[in-house]
């Protein structure tokens, strides 16, 4: 431990340094439930490019394990301490380096939030798309590392789709730079992309070059209950048949609109069995959504209300963003799934959840980015009860074991960490995790990056 903090001295100024347990306690884990967190030795919170380096030849040169955070949004355990590993922390790296309107780009440091980058590239009449619900206060860097989406990823794609180009530090603190900031690329080895979605493993991401678009026009959103979520789930492949494009099509089970309403004090309708909200952000939205509004009734649903403006709109995002926060309220603790099923399927996901919900006598709502078919079910359950506990564990396996049963994987955003690791083995088969196990090791010979992680 002393040569440790010695040598990471040697290259860091004292405040980029907490040694504090009680400080460096806190930074121990993400916000998943089930994952194991170790205690960490040391947290480190660069400001440099260098700095990080220089962290990574210290970690090489004594062989001590280095965790890389963001801001802990996360929810698989993928940023959670190993005994006395180095925990990594980038935010401070929060500078947007560059927003380019003629290359449509924005070249950003890993602590940048992504509402703060999607506000600034605003102002240049430009869009970053990906959009966690966690917006707000996720960066960049986390979401690079867990291959993030949104509620637009419908319309728009994933975080995948935006990156162009990365400088990371590797194990042995090394600067590789990948990808370009050009509008084409096929040079080599496609090696931006593997870093996406890589939870750390691989390397620290130091800089990312970023896709943008033009700034498209303010979004409506239409509301629709439903008495089943069967026949919300019809709606969303008849709005698919059909060719439309909307911006973002979600799903809130009844569970989750009671909890929604409990929290926020939303006033929306807790009669009904699935709300669905789909969005069109096209030269004319009315008229697009008044064609969805059809498909809706078609599919049975009770009631359908297009918002009249932006503030309407934004008011059921709002309450769409808010999900994942009213289901943890419901009880001490929960366990956020994130089983991904082609869209065909969606309907038999939702209610083989429910079957699995009353099976174990459990609470689970059920949030979805519907136009996906990435479903998000929360099991709720008290923790200070041994076997809610249980159940709930058991109900999450499930659930899963479903999700791979109808074609889907174990998660479409929220990655893989300590919470899934058994599950991606049994989604890759032996022949994908002996060569992903291989990957892992031709960047990271010592296996100092992220131990513990995916495999």
């Amino acid at each position: 431990m002393d040569d440790l903090l010695t040598r990471l001295r040697a290259g860091l100024p004292s405040e980029a340094l907490l040694t504090d347990p009680d400080v460096t306690a806190s930074y121990a884990h993400d916000m998943a439930s089930f994952c194991d967190a170790g205690t960490p030795a040391v947290v480190v919170l660069p400001s440099t490019v260098e700095q990080v380096r220089h962290v990574m030849r210290t970690a090489t040169a004594l062989r001590v394990p280095v965790v890389p955070q963001g801001a802990r949004t996360g929810l698989s355990g993928a940023a959670n301490a190993s005994d006395g590993a180095i925990v990594l922390s980038l935010v401070r790296m929060d500078r947007i380096l560059e927003i380019s309107p003629v290359d449509r780009i924005a070249v950003v440091e890993p602590g940048v939030v992504n509402a703060v980058l999607s506000r600034a590239v605003g102002e240049h009449g430009l869009y970053y798309p990906p959009d966690p619900s966690s917006w707000e206060m996720c960066t960049i860097g986390g979401n690079i590392g867990t291959a993030s989406g949104g509620l637009c990823c419908v319309k728009y794609g994933v975080t995948a789709e935006y990156v162009l180009g990365l400088d990371v530090v590797l194990a042995d603190g090394r600067l590789l730079s990948t990808g370009r900031r050009t509008a084409k690329g096929v040079a080599g080895y496609d090696l931006t992309r593997l870093f996406v979605g890589s939870e750390g493993t691989l390397g620290i991401v130091v800089r990312a070059v970023l896709a943008l678009r033009p700034q498209p026009p303010r979004q409506l959103v239409l509301a629709a209950e439903f008495p089943s979520a069967a026949s919300a789930c019809e709606a969303v492949c008849a709005v698919m048949e059909r060719g439309h494009t909307p911006s973002l099509v979600e799903l809130m089970d009844r569970t989750t609109v009671r909890a929604v309403n409990r929290l926020g004090r939303m006033g929306l309708p807790e009669s009904t069995e699935a709300l669905l909200l789909a969005a069109f952000d096209t030269p004319d939205p009315a008229a697009d959504l008044a064609a969805v509004g059809e498909l809706c009734t078609a599919a049975g649903a009770t009631q359908v209300v297009p918002a009249e403006d932006a503030a309407e709109s934004e008011m059921l995002l709002k309450a769409r963003r808010m999900s994942l926060t009213a289901l943890e309220a419901v009880k001490s603790a929960t366990m956020i799934d994130d089983v991904c099923v082609p869209r065909s399927r969606l309907a038999a996901m939702l209610d083989g959840t429910a079957a699995i919900a009353a099976k174990y006598d459990l609470t689970i709502g059920v949030c979805a980015h519907a136009g996906d078919g990435n479903t998000h079910p929360v099991v709720c359950f008290d923790h200070t009860d041994p076997g809610e506990s249980r159940r709930a564990r058991e109900s999450f396996d499930e659930i899963m074991a479903l999700g791979l049963e109808l074609g889907g994987t174990i998660t479409g955003e929220h990655g893989v960490g300590v919470l899934k690791k058994e599950w991606l083995a049994r989604e890759l088969g032996p022949v994908g995790l002996e060569l992903q196990r291989g990957i892992k090791r031709t960047f990271d010979p010592l296996g100092i990056l992220n131990p513990g992680k995916l495999f």
